[in-house]
């Protein structure tokens, strides 16, 4: 089995594409051992390696975040022994009965924005954070505001303010007017 590595846009994040299908659907994000120990055999494995911060599983590709204090070249042989010996071994990739985030509900009168911004996001945003090793998630929309999530490598990453501010809310704000701006979920103002 090979294993290719690809560096991101954040310096504390790896893409690994181990050349099968990772996830049939969806993405996962694993951000402490408690979470991979209930939701993911491989994840759980993964955050064995010291060092590890994050791990975020989408169809082709492991997106692995590491501390500051850790460098790749002592982590990155243990994080592809892992990856090699869970897929070799043919162990599950996600534990039985783990839960997918839900959304917040739609308002009726919303419902048309909502599908308008959720197509734009999967057809002109997704494509290019998951090539920096990343996902976004749609959390909510209501008077105006969006809420998203950056996951995987686009999470803590330097330039995903600008993503957020200058990228996704330019974009959805000039093909939707009733958007107004896009939030970081967690209301803090933060953007990862």
């Amino acid at each position: 089995m090979f294993i290719q590595t690809e560096e991101t846009p954040n310096p504390a994040t790896l893409k690994f594409l181990p050349g099968r299908t990772v996830m049939v659907s969806g993405t996962a994000e694993f951000k402490s051992e408690e979470d991979a120990a209930a939701g993911s055999p491989l994840a759980a494995a993964l955050f064995e390696v010291d060092g590890v911060t994050t791990v975020f599983l989408a169809n082709e590709f492991i997106s692995v975040s590491k501390r500051d204090d850790k460098e790749w070249y002592l982590m990155k042989p243990a994080v592809l022994g892992v990856i090699m010996e869970h897929f070799v071994a043919g162990k599950p990739i996600l534990s039985e009965g783990s839960a997918e985030v839900a959304e917040a509900e739609v308002r009726p009168e919303d419902e048309e924005v909502v599908s308008q911004i959720k197509e734009l996001l999967d057809t002109r945003v997704r494509p290019a954070v998951s090539m920096d090793g990343g996902d976004i998630v749609f959390h909510g929309y209501e008077d105006g505001v969006v809420t998203l999530t950056m996951q995987g490598a686009c999470a803590g990453c330097p330039s995903s303010t600008a993503t957020l501010k200058m990228g996704i809310e330019n974009m959805l704000r000039h093909y939707i007017p009733e958007v107004r701006e896009v939030r970081a979920a967690g209301g803090m103002g933060d953007y990862y």
